[in-house]
């Protein structure tokens, strides 16, 4: 630390800690453990009470709304718009300024995102009807999903060493895999729309786009739009998280005003620690609270199709999705992987991609209406993200010990290396 450079408050440091990839991980991982314990202790009827607690308002002065929902509604709901939000800033600075910018470089992963999404919903499908549990079909798109900070908090794990260009690879697959699954929620999850209070969504996110592109856009404006717009998008029928990436959206991705760096950094700084910190775990532990002692007991519930689906889907499905569509692109088309990137690296990026998890779990309460299938969905997510991260990390490590050519993405062109992962924590550290 330089002589001027002033020390961080306690809070400061907090933010950064909560911020960080390999913290949100482990938070994730913590809360589902400990909801898992406490789902299958003596005390399970407390978890359950607890979930199912209800609070919030059913009016809004004159006007009606639907809002007295349980805690773990409010957990899918409400708390996931703030990591919806968060993931609509960084597909704004993306597309705009980012990995995206420029579809020649972003094409491999890219399309490489569009077949590890649609391999495992065949898998998932093939298997279920296959296995005899046609009831179980409208769960195809829960092994689609890849979970960025869990999968990137592995990554920055086991990873250092490796070139920065397979996070920047994996993380723009993760991103446009998010895209896609929210207009999949948006499109296949969503029954009635009330048509009026959609309008009225877009109104309030009209709002907060011309308040947020302002000189000096002030929280206490900013704060009740976003409310107003979640509220109505919650009404309209729309699964609500959308308005958080809505929002997200129209986070400038340039800096304006003569600011030294862009809105969506800013945002994102501020919102990132709130969201990996407290919404994804508090999300996680009650999402992932399934008992299985008592009734016909666990093997009832590993022994469904659901559970060889999406565990087929997520491990086999995001592997043979990644792997095999980035090889048939790379062959047939002048699209190649970025410098530094050879194909051996795509197995541990493939495994990576198979952590489900946040997005996996909130479509599985969203396809299934049966406590039946749900348990049983959310087991398999569990387990297979568990195991496609193991999977990851033991590959990544053997791929950081292997020995790297000059050319690993065969251009023809020697490979122009721009850092490698754990640099940026290492010189943090210091």
């Amino acid at each position: 630390m330089s002589p001027n450079a002033v020390a961080p408050t306690r809070a400061q440091r907090l933010r950064n800690w909560a911020a960080r990839e390999t913290t949100g991980g482990a938070l994730l991982i913590g809360a589902a453990f400990l909801a898992l314990l406490w789902a299958n202790s003596p005390w399970r009827e407390a978890y359950q009470a607890l979930s199912q607690t209800v609070v919030g308002p059913t009016s809004l002065g004159p006007l009606p709304i639907h809002l007295d929902l349980s805690l773990s509604t409010w957990a899918a709901d409400g708390l996931l718009a703030i990591f919806f939000f968060v993931v609509g800033v960084e597909l704004k600075q993306e597309f705009v300024a980012g990995s995206l910018r420029n579809p020649k470089e972003a094409g491999v992963p890219m399309i490489a995102a569009v077949g590890g999404m649609a391999i495992p919903a065949l898998v998932y499908v093939g298997v279920v009807l296959a296995l005899g549990d046609p009831g179980a079909l409208h769960g195809w798109a829960i092994p689609s999903a890849t979970d960025i900070a869990f999968a990137v908090g592995v990554l920055a794990i086991f990873g250092r060493g490796l070139p920065i260009a397979i996070r920047t690879f994996l993380l723009t697959l993760a991103v446009v895999d998010d895209l896609l699954a929210i207009i999949v929620i948006a499109i296949f999850y969503t029954s009635e729309i009330n048509w009026l209070s959609l309008l009225g969504t877009l109104v309030a996110v009209a709002l907060f786009a011309w308040h947020v592109r302002s000189r000096k856009p002030h929280w206490f404006l900013l704060l009740p739009l976003a409310l107003i717009a979640w509220i109505l998008m919650h009404e309209s029928g729309v699964h609500a998280t959308i308005a958080g990436v809505l929002l997200g959206f129209t986070v400038p991705a340039l800096a304006v005003h003569g600011e030294s760096s862009s809105r969506t950094h800013q945002y994102e700084h501020r919102i990132k620690p709130l969201s990996s910190g407290i919404a994804l775990p508090v999300f996680a532990f009650f999402a992932a609270g399934v008992t299985l002692v008592g009734g016909d007991g666990p093997a009832a519930v590993i022994g469904q199709p659901v559970v060889a689906a999406i565990t087929a889907g997520l491990i086999l499905g995001k592997l043979i999705g990644v792997l095999g569509t980035t090889a048939l692109i790379t062959r047939i088309t002048p699209l190649r992987l970025p410098d530094g990137i050879g194909v051996r690296d795509l197995l541990p990026v493939g495994f990576l991609a198979g952590i489900g998890f946040t997005v996996s779990l909130l479509i599985s309460e969203l396809s299934f209406g049966d406590s039946e299938h749900t348990d049983g969905a959310k087991i398999a997510i569990l387990g297979a993200s568990v195991l496609a991260a193991v999977l990851g990390a033991i590959s990544l490590r053997w791929d950081a010990r292997s020995a790297r050519t000059s050319d690993m993405n065969l251009d023809g062109r020697a490979d122009q290396i721009h850092g490698y992962i754990g640099d940026a924590e290492d010189r943090q550290s210091n």
